[in-house]
């Protein structure tokens, strides 16, 4: 007798859910998933949303690092400030 196995084996997870995170696993599976799906679902939207914000970061790292840019910023934050109206005591 020959077994193989095709493909990846799934990794399985046991977690214990606090109220919140049972609140939000409900949310997640409103959609008609399972328990399972649900989780997927949770974990690659998080990942997702980390991956942006991490993308943002580098780019404020970039401009902070960049002279040019912060000292056009600084000549357009004058150029407002001389277009606003006065502050009313």
């Amino acid at each position: 007798m020959i077994r193989a196995t095709v493909g990846t084996v799934a990794r399985s997870l046991h977690v214990r859910l606090d109220d919140a995170s049972a609140a939000a696993l409900e949310i997640v599976r409103a959609d008609g998933l399972s328990d399972s799906e649900a989780v997927r679902t949770a974990l690659r939207e998080a990942a997702a949303r980390r991956r942006v914000r991490s993308s943002i970061r580098a780019e404020v790292r970039r401009l902070a690092a960049d002279d040019r840019d912060r000292e056009e910023m600084r000549i357009i934050r004058e150029q407002l400030a001389e277009l606003a109206p006065p502050l009313a005591d």
